[in-house]
């Protein structure tokens, strides 16, 4: 595991998963790190990119592929913060 605070664009290497809580649209985000995900897969899930996002992600990941959601307020019932988040899941 290797941590870095930064913006995509200054990561260097290779890596099973992105994660990254969500700064731009999904599509600009992917651009961004598609190239820094490995090939080679070690892992029971896919690589590829965790995305925290808030809100209706309808308009915004239309036409994107390989893409799972999975609503987090069901870890967080008692916080409303979390009712609209999600955890998008994007392999690359």
């Amino acid at each position: 595991l290797r941590a870095e605070h930064k913006r995509a664009e200054q990561v260097n290497g290779q890596f099973d998963f992105v994660v990254s809580r969500a700064v731009t649209k999904m599509k600009v985000f992917q651009e961004w790190v598609s190239k820094r995900i490995s090939t080679k897969q070690k892992n029971t899930l896919f690589n590829g990119v965790l995305y925290l996002k808030g809100g209706d992600l309808t308009d915004e990941l239309k036409g994107i592929k390989n893409i799972d959601i999975y609503d987090i307020s069901i870890f967080f019932e008692e916080e409303d913060f979390f009712e609209t988040k999600k955890v998008v899941y994007l392999t690359i």
